[in-house]
């Protein structure tokens, strides 16, 4: 199709039609306007598989959509730690898009695992800004390779599902700035994706969909984002705000009712047509982009797709605990398989994201023709208690096995879009049968089906070897054959820490919040930084994942911008490992957490291999974001380089001195004393002032820091202070200029 001339036909449009095109024309379709050859082009959901629906349509994956290829969600995918298979993956994607002829692809999800209770923490990849971003750059990039966009999600602080349309996300800039946007920045400034979707919740206090200050300010002014922002399906509240925030196209239609409020602001004055201009400008911008893939006769190769969601599926699985070496499993005798995700595995999340895979395999469709094995479904997936009938059964067929074999997990209801979860428990009856085929035969492995992390403490000592399988995607029975049989060799690593208990995590009394607020009370400490940061033990770390081979790491190098060691694989086996680099502030003015994660790299070698890696970092690695200048800041003194297989499997440390940046902090009346002194301008023009027995006051070394705690503007009203409040106005005025 032939270009279109977004000038004129910016000129051509009549207001009404400017307003109709920032309205959806149905639920997946933009508005076109036939008169010009504007086209009306389709967006549908993802992230982790095309779901196209045919037909009535829905938002929340109630009808059937078209068969594509489902690729393990983002819990797993975030376990690859592998950028490079991602990128893969989002082609695979753009592909299959184009095949349907969709104009974007509604995802990735990035939004911060605050708490383990997100109903859709399955969709999100991670806890850690830093891994999110990283990998949430790879898709975008991989998907748009083929000329399709996508819709990076949910901007911003959308961190639960209870109340989700209405609720403040109560948080302060600081953590904001190092928690939950850094991984927006880093696919933005990496990526540049299609649109950004805005979320549904309110941040302090103003909806996502009218935040200027988040929509244009920072996303357009000091991140450069150049697409259009779309709003999540029923997040618009008021229509006219919105244009004037930046919020270009609502979404679903709104039958005409957003139309006619853009109208009115603009005949009424209280809209600047110049700013319903630039979201029409950035809608017609979008249709341009998506032009080449509307031309019929695209194809993708299903076989092929289905291989990469079996690989994805293979580097996602976490290997907990392999007790004795149990894993690889290599049986002369009989295999109980127990538990009906065996059978009837649950591969994906429910909800808007939910595929109608193209093909399924299960685990036990997957075992290799010869194996001695007996199944037994031990429960009924949705069932809310025990069946004796099923768990006799599992433990006779235990009873006479070399090996059991317990699939456990999460049933579909437990976790979705639209709630969030009541705890992080298996269901106790699953509990109940792992332990009586535990009493029956000691030799037991757990495979895990989960979207969200479970609690393991309670249970994991009756199971010698637990692989966390995460929702593994249409491929993942065979995935997971090929995992404890030994045909491929897990390195997934944790992308969320499983803390022993619930009663751990950091939102304990601040989720899901109250009253339509919710206090991000425990600010930059969320995931590993929390649990680091009260000592706490946890069931299993951020970064953990364990191997059937083993590695070494030596020759550590660090600098300002890279990290670079060696890693030697040390077993009898071909293996990959995730080489992590956290750095740490010991010196720091502000709070900073103990560690953070600042690079990684994956690296596939050869049994007895070595290879030299080389992890980038970059000043930003060492930054905080500083609160009175509201800029990214390096304080200079020396940091910590921690490399490690996990955050807390370290392995190699440095220390690094860097320069710091010049920090001058903004003066006012109302600044403290200690501040005043501390300023390079204002410091000696003040201790030139001081005489007689305030300056004596001020830095006694037992009453000092008392008397320097004082804003300047009180202390000038002391009887017999040098320095007037008239004075203390010059002064600010002279030194902040």
């Amino acid at each position: 199709m032939t270009a279109l001339d977004i000038p004129a036909l910016l000129g051509s449009l009549t207001l009404a039609e400017k307003a109709a095109l920032l309205d959806g024309a149905d639920f997946w379709r933009t508005q076109g306007i036939e008169r010009l050859g504007i086209p009306s082009v389709m967006v549908t959901d993802g992230p982790h598989g095309l779901r196209k629906q045919a037909g009535e349509s829905d938002h929340v994956g109630l009808h059937d959509s078209v068969p594509a290829t489902c690729f393990p969600p983002a819990a797993g995918l975030a376990s690859t730690w592998d950028p490079e298979l991602l990128q893969r993956i989002g082609a695979a994607l753009g592909r299959e898009c184009r095949a349907e002829e969709v104009a974007v692809l509604l995802g990735p999800g990035i939004n911060m695992k605050r708490s383990p209770l997100c109903g859709r923490n399955f969709e999100y990849f991670s806890e850690d800004p830093h891994l999110a971003g990283e990998l949430g750059t790879a898709l975008v990039n991989g998907v748009q390779s083929e000329g399709v966009g996508t819709s990076l999600k949910h901007f911003a602080a959308n961190n639960q599902e209870t109340d989700r349309m209405t609720v403040s996300a109560d948080v302060d800039e600081r953590t904001l700035r190092e928690i939950y946007l850094p991984a927006f920045e880093r696919v933005v400034t990496g990526a540049q994706p299609w649109t950004v979707m805005c979320s549904y919740n309110r941040i302090n206090g103003t909806y996502a969909s009218e935040d200027h200050w988040l929509l244009t300010d920072v996303l357009r002014g000091e991140w450069g984002f150049t697409g259009l922002v779309v709003s999540d399906w029923g997040a618009v509240n008021r229509r006219d705000a919105g244009v004037a925030a930046g919020l270009d196209l609502e979404m679903p239609s709104s039958g005409g009712s957003g139309t006619e409020i853009i109208l009115q602001a603009v005949r009424a004055g209280t809209l600047a047509e110049q700013d319903v201009d630039l979201a029409v400008t950035r809608v017609l911008e979008l249709v341009n982009r998506a032009l080449p893939a509307l031309g019929p006769g695209q194809t993708f190769d299903a076989d092929a797709h289905h291989a990469l969601a079996r690989e994805a599926a293979v580097e996602s699985a976490v290997l907990l605990k392999n007790d004795g070496g149990i894993l690889p499993l290599t049986p002369t005798g009989r295999v109980a398989v127990i538990g009906e995700f065996a059978r009837t595995p649950r591969f994906q999340g429910a909800g808007s994201s939910q595929v109608n895979p193209t093909r399924t395999e299960s685990f036990l469709e997957a075992l290799p023709a010869g194996l001695d094995v007996v199944f037994a479904a031990g429960f009924e997936i949705e069932s809310a208690a025990a069946d004796p009938a099923l768990v006799e059964e599992a433990v006779a067929a235990a009873r006479d096995a070399e090996v059991a074999v317990v699939f456990l997990g999460l049933p579909p209801s437990y976790e979705s879009e639209g709630y969030d979860r009541e705890h992080m428990d298996l269901p106790a009856h699953q509990i109940d049968l792992l332990h009586a085929v535990a009493d029956i035969n000691d030799t037991v492995v757990v495979v895990l089906s989960n979207g969200s992390a479970v609690t393991v403490a309670p249970w994991q000592h009756r199971a010698k070897a637990i692989l966390e399988g995460w929702l593994l995607g249409q491929a993942g029975g065979a995935a997971t054959a090929d995992l404890l049989l030994g045909v491929a060799n897990p390195a997934g690593k944790l992308a969320e820490t499983l803390p022993l208990r619930f009663e751990d995590n950091p939102t304990i009394g601040t989720f899901p919040g109250e009253h339509g607020h919710v206090r991000y009370g425990e600010g930059l400490l969320i995931g590993y930084r929390w649990y680091d940061a009260h000592r706490l033990d946890v069931a299993y770390p951020f970064g953990h994942g364990l191997s059937y081979t083993s590695f070494s790491y030596s020759d550590l190098a660090v600098s300002e911008d890279r990290v670079t060691l060696t890693v030697t694989n040390t077993g009898d086996r071909d293996g990959a490992e995730v080489v992590q680099v956290y750095v740490t502030d010991p010196q720091a003015s502000v709070f900073r957490p103990e560690q953070e994660l600042r690079g990684f790299a994956r690296v596939f070698l050869a049994a007895g291999a070595s290879q030299t890696v080389t992890v980038p970092l970059g000043r930003r690695a060492f930054a905080f974001w500083h609160p009175a200048l509201r800029r990214w800041t390096v304080e200079g003194g020396e940091f910590g380089i921690r490399v490690g297989s996990s955050s807390r499997d370290i392995r190699l440390e440095a220390t690094l001195n860097l320069p710091g940046d010049t920090v001058v902090t903004p003066l006012a009346a109302e600044s403290t004393a200690e501040e005043w002194l501390a300023h390079p301008a204002a410091g000696p023009w003040f201790r030139e002032q001081l005489t007689g027995p305030f300056e004596a006051m001020l830095f006694d070394p037992r009453n000092g820091q008392m008397m320097r705690a004082i804003p300047m503007v009180r202390l000038s009203r002391f009887p017999g202070f040098p320095i007037s409040e008239t004075h203390v106005a010059d002064a600010v005025a002279r030194y902040t200029a």
